[in-house]
């Protein structure tokens, strides 16, 4: 059966990127840490819904929470990284970024008893500026990334990146999956985040059901803290930034559950395990 990648970007509510010039990453520790709530919402939310996913896990997340991480692992769910500190790739030069993958590698392992294999690049930032990323990831031995949104957004974006799982370094293993894309009203966007919280569900259906007439499986992806509407809210932030982080929290779960009750859902391993053999 084909299956499509449910996928978690697990960060707290003030590492996101539309914070990210508004909370210094050295307040980070004094911060109301919600975390691991919110992700253990999101393990039951898929429990009673009989569902694995694979959850891109920050680093930093792992240090502070290791049991948290085991929980994930033995509830039969991919761990994956999602680097340390939810550091865009392409702030980073490419010494940089390999460090960051092995630190973030080594508390996720340390944690979880598992071997981590997948890589979210934070904010889908590797794209056009970072020509040496997947080069970086074959080499540390990742089997696949998830990092390319193949559209236009203001905070990330590779629009002329393949829609569809390639092989981004020849000569190695190493798959790339694209976030799965959608269409509303004439514009593309990525299937999950903050336009699955805003939008009608039917635009994403439409999306993974897309995917699948093409033999092909959709990457949707969302955040523990979309779950949780009684998250503090940062006053001097942006007005786009509180409009795109705080809308319509309460109505997330329900989403959810909706969606993945309408398609057939796994781990991101699992689908590059099926592209690889489709890459030969």
């Amino acid at each position: 059966m084909l299956i499509n990648g449910l996928s978690v970007d697990v960060e707290d509510w003030f590492q996101v990127g539309a914070f990210e010039k508004t909370i210094a990453r050295e307040d980070w520790d004094g911060l109301e840490h919600r975390v691991e709530a919110n992700t253990d919402r999101v393990l039951a939310l898929f429990a009673d819904a009989g569902v694995q996913a694979t959850f891109f896990t920050l680093g930093w997340v792992a240090k502070r929470y290791p049991a948290l991480i085991r929980r994930i692992a033995e509830a039969g769910h991919e761990v994956a990284s999602h680097g340390w500190a939810h550091q865009r790739v392409f702030t980073m030069e490419p010494k940089a970024f390999r460090a960051d993958l092995a630190g973030a590698r080594a508390a996720l392992e340390d944690a979880g008893g598992v071997s981590v294999t997948g890589y979210r690049a934070p904010s889908f930032s590797i794209d056009k500026r970072t020509p040496w990323a997947h080069a970086e990831l074959a080499e540390a031995g990742y089997s696949y990334s998830s990092s390319i949104a193949p559209v236009r957004h203001d905070h990330y974006g590779w629009p002329e990146a393949p829609r569809g799982a390639f092989r981004p370094i020849a000569g190695t293993p190493l798959i790339e999956l694209p976030v799965t894309i959608a269409r509303f009203a004439g514009r593309e966007i990525t299937a999950g985040g903050g336009f699955f919280r805003l939008l009608p569900n039917g635009v994403t259906d439409r999306a993974v059901r897309s995917a699948n007439a093409a033999d092909t499986s959709a990457i949707f992806y969302f955040h523990p803290w979309e779950v949780d509407p009684g998250q503090p809210r940062v006053a001097n932030a942006p007005l786009k930034s509180k409009l795109r982080h705080y809308a319509r929290l309460g109505a997330m779960a329900g989403k959810l559950e909706k969606l993945i009750a309408s398609h057939s859902w796994g781990r991101m391993d699992a689908i590059a395990a099926r592209e690889a053999g489709r890459l030969q």
